[in-house]
């Protein structure tokens, strides 16, 4: 039902978020840096890179080195993933314990084979009992400490096993302070388009916030999407690669303010090297560079730029390089409006999505899961 007014914060459960704007955890790309980055443009909720619970209850190195937050984070935002109850509990009291996590989401929504096939991500809701124990858990386990505790999760596993409905109701009885709803299924991946009308139907089904995720390329998007539906904030994922200033302009359009101007080359140039001191100030100048590669493309797409520079920024190594590379850029050029609304990152098409034998027959589960499904490896 759409709304008359728009929200301007978040409140989940203890915390109230100055923009009702999610930033979606994303692996190898939301690390401190990227969030620091996006924190500096505007505010938000910037969730850090999903974590395994396995990884951070057996102190897994990888794990915990991923528990880094930037000076400029109002709150400490961490996603976990995992399919054991009492395992996830635990991990969820050492965050807030030992690590003083702020909040904490929980993944039940990605679709990737390595985790659905282990009746993890977005494979669990359809075992609704499990569901309500891991955030029944969850919540638990976070009461002592004030820490709210949220969950992700899409429409289904595919249109004949739509979950999005009962895990809303299984949120709001468990004491989960939200729920944030991608508005696709598992089997769609990315492909397609998100199906806002999904959002709304769980608006008015439930009384704790609910999220929308899907399709935000833009911020006038965002307003669309809260106007459509009356979901109480967004999710933010593929739309903001290779532009953080996204942050910035949803925040203007939450406050009612004038979205600024579109960056130009200079400018967007200026925020590339930002963004590799960040990631040198973390993992050293050499493994900065490294890691700042994949987002060149994103960075530059729809500028003319040139093959030749694009090719040699796709090696770069070294400030000294990037900044050499980055002076041949024109300033001047303007940003690529025909850019604007359209899909960034990862698309693909529907894939057929692998679950345990036997998943679907039933909503119960019949036997264990696979205990590598809780394995150490934590980043998406």
């Amino acid at each position: 039902m759409p709304v008359a007014t728009l929200p301007s914060s978040l409140r989940l459960g203890s915390i109230e978020v100055d923009t009702p704007v999610v930033l979606a955890p994303m692996a190898g790309v939301t690390n401190a840096a990227f969030r620091q980055l996006c924190a500096e443009q505007g505010a938000g909720l910037y969730v850090c890179e999903m974590i395994t619970s396995r990884g951070i209850v057996e102190g897994d190195r990888t794990s915990l080195s991923m528990l880094t937050f930037a000076p400029n984070e109002q709150y400490k935002s961490v996603q976990l993933y995992g399919v054991d109850p009492d395992t996830i509990g635990r991990a969820v009291e050492i965050l807030c314990a030992d690590h003083g996590v702020d909040h904490v989401d929980l993944n039940f929504g990605c679709p990737v084979p390595k985790v659905t096939r282990k009746g993890g991500g977005a494979a669990l809701p359809w075992k609704d009992v499990l569901l309500g124990q891991i955030l029944t858990a969850s919540v638990k386990a976070a009461a002592p400490y004030g820490v709210p505790v949220t969950m992700k999760t899409r429409k289904g596993i595919d249109d004949d096993h739509l979950t999005f409905l009962d895990a809303g109701r299984i949120a709001e009885d468990t004491g989960t302070a939200a729920i944030a709803l991608h508005g696709r299924t598992a089997v769609q991946h990315y492909s397609g388009h998100a199906d806002w009308d999904s959002i709304a139907e769980l608006k008015a089904a439930v009384n704790i916030p609910v999220l929308g995720n899907g399709d935000i390329w833009e911020a006038a998007d965002a307003i669309r999407m809260v106007e459509q539906t009356g979901c109480d904030g967004v999710v933010v994922g593929r739309g903001c690669l290779g532009r953080p200033w996204l942050f910035r302009d949803l925040a203007a359009a939450f406050a009612g303010e004038q979205v600024v101007e579109l960056p130009t080359l200079g400018e967007v140039a200026a925020i590339m090297r930002r963004h590799v001191e960040l990631l040198a100030g973390i993992m050293g100048e050499d493994r900065g560079c490294i890691e700042f590669r994949k987002h060149i493309a994103w960075y530059l797409k729809g500028f003319r730029a040139g093959k030749e520079v694009r090719h040699q920024l796709g090696m770069v190594s070294s400030f000294a390089n990037l900044d050499e590379l980055l002076s041949r850029l024109d300033p001047t050029e303007e940003y690529p409006v025909g850019e604007l609304g359209t899909p960034r990152g990862r698309q693909g098409t529907p894939k057929r999505v692998s679950v345990p034998d036997g998943w679907l027959d039933s909503r119960t589960i019949d036997a264990p899961l696979d205990p590598l499904a809780e394995d150490g490896t934590s980043g998406g």
